[in-house]
Order: structure tokens, then sequence, then C-alpha cells
């Protein structure tokens, strides 16, 4: 019967020759004898999870938090597929590849997708848990026997699948593709359809650009171009709208759709609920523990896959991975807000490397988060640079004299040398011990396990929380925060939501957020501002209005429409021209 218990151990955080090792001398069972339960093999510690009773001490004591301690839940018992040696993260079962369909995966990060798909594009052969004498593939096939993997997974040993990956760390791109855009795409265009491509993604403008000179965005639309033209009979997207804004994400979920309509399987790793819920046809969730271990469920249809998820409990293996559901009250109009504003701004315009930008007079209140909703390269940054005073207005004023201001920037970087936990208690200073910053900020954002690393250690995502944390818990009138959302996976998303609000309620402060991620806005706004214009060139930005009046607006210009989900409540995107999307736009209501 296989152990329930799980241990692991992080070798890039533990160092047993600073500790003191007080993991093994504490340990009862090593106390009474059980030398084997906690030792040092080869300068790395080794837990024994059968002689384990798991009590935890060892957790405890590790000054580094590297060791983790979980039972497993009963239904995962012998469904091991990868293991990342001993002590290693664990993953327990695997998505299910359906022939011409799009099937989404979603759950925290560190939980097993990226393994997930690892394993089923052939860069990972699965061990089945077994690190000392892993299985050849005959045995990892007669293993899924009985399952649709057994055929997937033989053909793909076979090399009779082909596989086309859309990475998700965009980012590296530059540093291993030279050249123009369209030299890169030409070739791989191995299906011929380049010009469709080029045609949906927006593409044209950047043909003769460099690589290396791309956005993340436009790094974006070239990846996901080049996984388009490129022939094969499965596609594994990873993220593939991190970092486009709500018209271009549109523009790629139509650009996905076409792999499906030509006959195409594709696996898609996506965050954003609105687009995961649009292009898929199949969910798994991933629950776990993020770097200990990860399980993947059975598959169910996108609306009761997506709604498990946000209710935190799975039926099929009688297992709560949330603590509490994530629920969607609409709002129906402005809050109550104060009598006077934090910040006042007359109409504004602004000049900046061939680009200008008008600003409808407007007003910020206490109390209240206002949005900024609109494509990328329209003013949103420029908005908010200079109610932080980072840029000055050519004609217009924005009052903000006497006001303190803490500013997340859009792109965040490691300037910092210190400790997560310096740099905190450096912003916050005595409101960084406070239960409020403890409690709404750091447990929330779930910042505990990084307290202790450097910076520069961090990944994006785990660095956007840490940005987010160090902006809310500055001292200030108002919170300037630009993507908070970008590099965070959905639960982490709806929790910096929380965190902001929680920031300024019964407090004479305001927030003004940029974002792109639909679900996210309506979970913080209060009013929202929409820009609109010609990106690059002019840009328009409304004043602060009601949040479904200007969502209503915003979505008419993105030409789609959304329904709210009977059991939830969450928007759901019309497919272009179903019954639901002719009457929305029937009756002008594009948001409900």
């Amino acid at each position: 019967m296989p152990a329930r218990r799980i241990a692991v151990v992080d070798r890039d955080r533990c160092n047993p020759r600073k500790c003191g090792l007080e993991c093994i001398k504490y340990c009862p069972e090593v106390r009474m004898g059980v030398e084997e339960t906690i030792r040092l093999e080869d300068g790395l510690l080794v837990i024994d999870e059968e002689l384990c009773t798991g009590c935890g001490i060892c957790v405890k004591k590790c000054p580094f938090s590297a060791i983790s301690v979980v039972n497993l839940p009963a239904p995962v018992e012998g469904e091991e597929v990868h293991r990342y040696g001993v002590n290693g993260f664990t993953l327990f079962r695997l998505p299910i590849v359906r022939p011409s369909k799009i099937v989404g995966l979603v759950g925290p990060n560190g939980v097993g997708k990226t393994t997930s798909i690892s394993i089923l594009s052939g860069r990972i052969k699965p061990n089945l848990g077994r690190v000392d004498d892993e299985p050849d593939w005959d045995e990892v096939i007669r293993h899924f026997r009985g399952s649709e993997l057994q055929d997937y997974l033989k053909r793909l040993a076979d090399g009779q699948i082909r596989v086309v990956n859309k990475p998700e760390r965009i980012d590296k791109i530059p540093r291993v593709v030279k050249g123009r855009v369209i030299e890169v795409l030409e070739k791989v265009n191995e299906r011929g359809v380049l010009d469709e491509a080029m045609d949906i993604l927006g593409l044209g403008k950047l043909k003769d650009r460099e690589v290396g000179g791309l956005s993340g965005g436009e790094l974006q639309r070239l990846a996901l171009a080049a996984a388009y033209v490129r022939d094969a009979d499965v596609y594994v997207l990873d993220e593939p709208t991190n970092y486009l804004d709500v018209y271009q994400r549109m523009r790629a979920a139509k650009l996905i759709r076409r792999l499906q309509e030509d006959g195409k399987s594709v696996m898609l790793v996506e965050h954003d609920l609105a687009v995961l819920d649009y292009l898929s046809d199949y969910v798994h969730i991933l629950y776990g523990e993020p770097g200990v271990y990860g399980v993947v469920s059975h598959p169910h249809s996108t609306r009761e896959g997506i709604n498990i998820f946000l209710d935190g409990y799975l039926p099929d293996d009688n297992v709560r991975f949330r603590e509490e559901p994530i629920s969607f009250l609409p709002r129906v109009g402005s809050p109550e807000i104060s009598e006077n504003p934090v910040v006042v701004y007359t109409n504004l315009e602004k000049r900046l490397n061939g680009f200008s930008l008008h600003v409808e007079e407007g007003e910020v209140y206490a109390g209240e988060v206002v949005v900024a909703v609109g494509p990328n390269g329209i003013g949103k940054t420029t908005f908010v640079r200079m109610l932080a005073g980072e840029l000055s207005p050519d004609q217009g004023t924005v009052m903000t004299e006497g006001i303190k201001v803490s500013y997340k920037p859009q792109h965040v970087k490691p300037t910092y040398e210190g400790t997560v936990e310096s740099l905190l208690r450096k912003v916050a200073g005595s409101s960084y011990s406070s239960p409020y910053f403890r409690a709404e900020v750091v447990k929330r954002l779930g910042i505990e396990r990084l307290l202790d690393r450097y910076l520069d250690e961090l990944s994006g995502g785990e660095l956007q929380k840490v940005a987010i944390a160090a902006c809310l818990g500055r001292e200030a009138d108002i919170y300037l925060i630009d993507e908070p959302s970008a590099f965070l996976d959905v639960e982490a998303r709806f929790a910096a939501a929380k965190s902001i609000r929680r920031r300024i309620q019964g407090e004479n402060k305001a927030v003004i957020v940029v974002e792109h991620d639909l679900l996210t806005i309506e979970a913080v706004a209060d009013r929202i501002m929409v820009f609109s214009g010609q990106p690059g060139v002019e840009g328009h930005a409304s004043r602060p209005m009601d949040p479904r009046e200007g969502l209503n607006e915003f979505l008419k210009d993105v030409d789609v429409t959304f329904r709210r989900d009977p059991d939830t409540g969450r928007p759901r995107v019309n497919k272009p021209g179903s019954k639901m999307d002719q009457l929305a736009r029937a009756t002008g209501r594009y948001y409900p």
C-alpha cells in the first residue's frame, strides 16, 4: 500500500552547513533511534516517507522553509506519474489530449501544469514516481492501459505524434532568435498560413522589426504566430495571453480556434478565466501543494470545470483544495464615496515620443478603486505616471499637493539587493508587524515562504506579488498599481484584488489600477476609466464612470459580448453569432 505521506526538500533552499541540522536533531523518530527517518546523504537532506510520521517538527525547525511534509488525498494513491528525484515534486495523473479539441488546464502555479505539458510534449519521460529504477516506455504505456492516454503515449513514444510548443517565458525569445519578424516566421511557415496569422494578430506593422526590439506583447504575438504556422498534430500553448490587452486576447483566441477548425488538438494553459472559458472544450483542474505535489483532475465540461475550480471543492476526489470559494457579486452602481476627493485633475494633455494623450477632467475619491481599461499603447501608463509625478502634463493640472503617492510600475525589476522581508520592512516600517499587513497582504498573497529569499531569485509571479505588497505597504493617500495580474495565476489574481480593496476600506485612501483581465477588473473596480483611440498615435481617457456603464462602452469597442453564469455569477464570453450574443447586441448590453 503506497504511503499517503509525501516529504519534499527544496534543494535550492536547504543548506545543511548553515542551519545546524535542527530538523534531524529534533525529529522524534531520530531521537528514538530510527536514524534513517531523516539523514544526510552525499551532503543532501533525505527524508524516508515510510518512516516519517508527519509530526511536522522538522518543517517548523527549518530556518530556510525548505521542508514540506503533507498527507496526500486518498484517491491519488498509486497514481504517481512523475517525480523529480528523492523528496522532489510529484505529479499525480495526466491531462488527456483529445482529437480536434481544445483542452484547458487551470490551477495555481507550482502544481504541475508545466510538468504535465512537458510529458505530453515528449520532453519528459514519466518515471511513475520511481527515481531509482525508472521504467522504460513499454512499462509506462502498460501503466496507462485501458485509458485514453495509453494510445497517445504509445504514438508519442514511437514518434508518430508531432507536438509544437508555445513557451511560457516569451521574454527569453530574443536570446535564441535573431533577425526580423518576417524572416523568423517565414523560416517556420510549414502550413503556408503566414498571411492569415499576421492578419489576425496584427503583425503587419512589425514584420520589418528586429526580434530583439519587440515588447512583451509583440513577442507574445510573434510566438503565437510561429506556433500557428508550423505543422503538428498537437499544439501546446502555455499562457498565450500574457502581456496582451483585451483586444489582442480576442484576436489570439480567434487564431487558436482556427487550429481546432483545422482538426488540430490543443492543450491550453491559461490564467484568464474568460479566455479559458471561451476557448476550451474540456477542462482539467490541477490542485495540490505548490512545489510539493500536484494532482490532475479527471476532465470536465468547461462550464462545470471552471465552476468547480471557483468553488474550491472537487467532488471526484472528495477534496477541498481551497478554504473558501471565489465568488462574483456584480456591482449595481457607484459605491458610496466621501465628499472630498483624494486627487483632482483638470483636462490633461500629454505628448510623448510622437504619441498624444487627452484625459477628461475627473477626480478620485477616498475609499474607491478606479480601474483604467483599454488597449496597449493607448496612454494608461502615461496617465498613471502623471499622477505619480514621474511625468508632467503639457496642459492641465494634477492637484496632488500634500498627497503621498505609492506607485507599482508596469514592469517589475529586482533592483533591491536584499531579501523580501528586508524590503517589506523598509517600505512598510512599523506597519510591517501590524495584524492587517500580515493577514491581508503577506498571508493573502502567499509571501510567507518568500520572506528569506533574495529578489533576484524570484520568478516573475513571485516578484509581482512582492511588488504589490511593497506598494500596499507604503503609507500613502493614493495607490497607483499598473497591471497587478501579470504573471499571476487565477487564485493569486483574486487574492491581489482582495488585498487591494481591503487596503483602503474605512481609510481616507484611494487606488487606481491598470488592468486587462476582465474578471479581475470586475472583482476590484468601483469606477472605470475607458481609454480609446489609436494605439501609439493618440489616446483619449474618459472620466471615471459606473463600472457597468464603463465596461459596456469598452466591450462595444472590443466587439465582444458577455453573459453571467447562473450558478457563480461570473461573466462568460458569448460565442460570436450565438443567440446570447445576438440578444446582447440587440439590447446594447455587451456587459451584463
